[in-house]
C-alpha cells in the first residue's frame, strides 16, 4: 500500500552534499521519485551517470518551490557552516511552498539545535540517522537500523523525551505536512530498515556507547599495528574486521562524533578507567605469584613485569 501511494505521487528529493554518501542513498531514493543532485564540488558528472538532474549549490533557492524534501548529506564538521550559507538568503518570514529538511548525520542533539535556530520556522524538520553506510548498505537495507525524530512538522516542534509519532501531530491542518514526511519514511520502510523512532537526546546517549565506542576501539587497535598471522582466532579475525571497518572511515567524522556528542567524553574516561581496572588486576595477580613459595621473585622468569612500570 505504501509502495503504491509513493509511486503514485512520487517526491521530488534534493540531496545537497553529493559525496560517496550522498550517492550512496541518493541511488535507492531514485526508486521511489526524482532526485536532484545539488553540491559546492561539481559532481555533474556522477549525476549525469546515475541518471540525477545536477544543479550547482548557488541554485538552490529557485529550486526550494520545486522540491519536497532536502537531505542535507554534508559531513558533521561543515553541517553549521552549511545550513548557515544555504538558509541565509530566505526570509524568516517568508510563505512560499518549503520543502521537508532532513539531515542524516550520525549524531543528532547537534544537527537538531542547528536546524531549529538557523531556518526560518515553516521548514519542516526531520532528524534522522542512517546506521549503515555505503559498505553496510552495499547489498541491501533490510534489518539495517534506521532512526528518526519527527523535530518540527507544520510548526509542532517536539521536546519530548521520546519522538512524536505521526498520529500526535494530527491536531489540526497538517494533513499535507505529516504526509510528506510520512511518505519520505516510507522509503526506509520499504527498503526494509528497522524503523527506530527516537528522540535526538536518546539517539546520542545510546551512540555514545555503542557507535562512538566502537570507533574509539577500533581506532585503539588500529594504532598497535596488528596484523593477520598464520595461527588468527575467530576472535582475532573479528577484532581485525573491527579495525578495517572503523579506519575505513575518515578522522574527521571520528572527530566529529567525539566534538558533537555531548557523551563522548563520558565513554572514554569509562574506557581509561576501565583500562586501569584491567591492569590492576593482573598487577594483584602477579604480587601473589611473585610472594608464593618457589617463585623466586624477578617478574615472570626475569621477563617485563607490570609490577616494573
Amino acid at each position: 500500500m505504501k509502495l503504491a501511494k509513493l509511486r503514485e505521487r512520487p517526491q521530488r528529493i534534493a540531496v545537497i552534499g553529493f559525496g560517496r554518501f550522498g550517492q550512496f542513498i541518493a541511488k535507492t531514493f531514485q526508486k521511489y521519485g526524482e532526485v536532484v543532485a545539488i553540491s559546492r564540488s561539481d559532481y555533474s558528472s556522477e549525476a549525469q551517470q546515475m541518471g540525477v538532474e545536477y544543479h550547482p549549490l548557488s541554485e538552490l533557492s529557485s529550486l526550494l518551490p520545486k522540491l519536497d524534501v532536502v537531505v542535507l548529506a554534508c559531513s558533521i564538521l561543515s553541517f553549521e557552516k552549511t545550513v548557515s550559507t544555504l538558509f541565509k538568503s530566505i526570509p524568516s518570514t517568508t510563505t512560499a511552498d518549503l520543502p521537508l529538511v532532513v539531515d542524516v548525520l550520525s549524531v543528532k542533539e547537534h544537527p537538531r539545535r542547528v536546524l531549529l535556530n538557523k531556518i526560518p520556522p515553516h521548514f519542516d524538520i526531520l532528524c534522522t540517522h542512517p546506521m549503515f553506510g555505503p559498505e553496510s548498505g552495499k547489498n541491501g537495507w533490510s534489518g539495517l537500523n534506521f532512526v528518526y525524530e519527527r523535530t518540527r512538522i507544520a510548526g509542532v516542534v517536539d521536546y519530548g523525551t521520546e519522538s512524536a509519532t505521526a498520529s500526535q501531530l494530527k491536531t489540526a491542518d497538517t494533513d499535507y505536512a505529516v504526509d510528506r514526511c510520512e511518505r519520505f519514511l516510507s522509503i526506509f520502510e520499504e527498503e526494509g530498515c528497522k524503523m527506530v523512532n527516537l528522540s535526538c537526546e536518546a539517539h546520542d546517549t545510546a551512540a555514545a556507547n555503542s557507535q562512538f565506542i566502537t570507533h574509539l576501539v577500533g581506532r585503539i587497535l588500529g594504532r598497535q599495528g596488528l596484523d593477520y598471522t598464520p595461527i588468527d582466532t575467530k576472535g582475532f579475525e573479528s577484532v581485525m574486521k573491527l579495525i578495517e571497518s572503523t579506519n575505513s572511515d575518515s578522522f574527521d567524522l571520528f572527530y566529529g562524533l567525539y566534538k558533537y556528542n555531548a557523551n563522548s567524553m563520558d565513554t572514554i574516561l569509562k574506557m581509561k578507567r576501565a583500562m586501569d581496572d584491567v591492569e590492576e588486576g593482573l598487577k594483584i595477580m602477579e604480587r601473589e605469584d611473585v610472594n608464593a613459595p618457589g617463585w623466586g621473585g624477578g617478574g615472570m622468569g626475569g621477563e617485563a613485569s607490570l609490577l616494573d612500570l
